[in-house]
């Protein structure tokens, strides 16, 4: 049995994914800089991720010459079709491959499926396309036909579903989460869809394990601040701010706590450690604000034109703002530190960007790892 990740970019789904069990795994990606990434990870003597990597187009892979049995197909598929920052043309994006991810699924035939992807997946004029993405994982065998548009192959799997006697091929679960409810020091919302074969349990997504509520009742008792050994006088204590009843969670990670134990940023790039130096020219623009130390980070952002003014920035107590080194935004990603990014600023920038944060790679991953591998349920 094995285990793929497809469009497995800088290594954000492969890290969550080992640290859940699933590894080592094959992965596949077209990008240089992610490949040589991939590569320096997997096989550096403080490795983070295992397996061979492919430098090829998935859209060029023959998946009917693969022989092994697949454990777990995973693939962060291209957002760019379906980002609120994009052109927002959906299925008629050539860069939209979740038909690549099909036609994978349907010749391996995986015991489980993990995906994800950008929120405006879920958008209203997006929806049509969303749902028929989930019945086509739901029965991958009613194939489409030569030149068939997608909204007449979708009536045609809708009617199959509807049929005397149907039986899912694979049981679907989605759900759109927060990475920072899952303890990574970051607001990022995705969409996960789990499918498992119909010869196995049934999935359930996790409990999430942090909540703003904590974090706010932390800090305005003080403990936060106690913890951290800073003055509560002068600081942005929430006073005021309404929160949620009483919860059993544990405080959202800050990005001041995702910082901890980092040396100084090098001034220079060639002197820099892991990817960590100073990054000059940092701006603040209407509608792009940086983050605040005492929450999570807003979004990472990829800034495949160069990053957004005033994202991937920090805004100080003193008002100072500065741009994330790479190594922060890692860190903020969750990555270990372990785990070094080939390539210009440019190109490390729309790794990190672009990746899944391994901790919450691991907390989907997790549970659907304890039942695909109970030999049990092999076939």
């Amino acid at each position: 049995m094995v285990d793929i990740d497809v469009f497995a970019g800088a290594g954000g789904l492969a890290v969550g994914l080992r640290q859940a069990g699933f590894s080592p795994t094959q992965f596949f990606e077209m990008d240089k800089h992610s490949c040589a990434t991939l590569q320096h990870n997997s096989t550096s003597r403080e490795s983070t991720i295992s397996g061979p990597v492919y430098d090829i187009d998935v859209q060029d892979i023959d998946w009917t010459c693969f022989k092994s049995s697949v454990r777990l197909l995973a693939a962060g598929t291209p957002c760019q079709p379906f980002s609120l920052a994009g052109k927002h043309l959906a299925e008629n994006d050539g860069r939209n491959l979740f038909p690549e991810v099909i036609r994978a699924i349907r010749k391996l035939r995986p015991s489980a499926i993990l995906l994800e992807n950008v929120k405006g997946l879920l958008r209203d004029s997006f929806r049509p396309y969303f749902e028929y993405i989930l019945r086509q994982l739901e029965c991958p065998s009613v194939k489409p036909k030569k030149r068939e548009l997608w909204n007449d192959h979708d009536r045609r799997i809708w009617r199959h579903q509807c049929s005397v006697g149907y039986e899912p091929e694979y049981q679907v679960k989605w759900r759109l989460l927060d990475a920072a409810d899952f303890g990574v020091p970051q607001l990022r919302q995705r969409v996960f869809i789990v499918a498992t074969r119909s010869d196995l349990p049934t999935y359930s997504f996790p409990s999430t394990t942090h909540s703003r509520s904590a974090l706010l009742r932390s800090q305005q008792s003080g403990e936060y601040w106690d913890r951290h050994g800073i003055p509560r006088s002068g600081v942005l204590a929430n006073n005021g701010t309404l929160f949620d009843s009483e919860d059993d969670k544990l405080p959202w990670t800050t990005v001041r706590e995702a910082f901890e134990g980092l040396p100084e940023s090098a001034t220079d790039e060639r002197k820099a450690w892991m990817n960590h130096w100073t990054i000059p020219g940092a701006r603040l623009y209407r509608g792009h604000m940086g983050s605040s130390l005492d929450l999570p980070s807003k979004t990472i952002k990829a800034g495949v034109h160069g990053v957004p003014g005033g994202e991937n920035t920090l805004v100080e107590y003193n008002g100072n703002v500065r741009y994330f080194t790479l190594r922060e935004t890692a860190r903020l990603q969750t990555f270990p530190d372990t785990h070094f990014f080939e390539g210009a600023r440019m190109h490390v920038t729309r790794q990190i960007g672009n990746a899944v944060p391994c901790h919450l790679a691991t907390a989907v991953a997790r549970p659907l790892y304890d039942f695909v591998s109970d030999k049990s349920h092999r076939v």
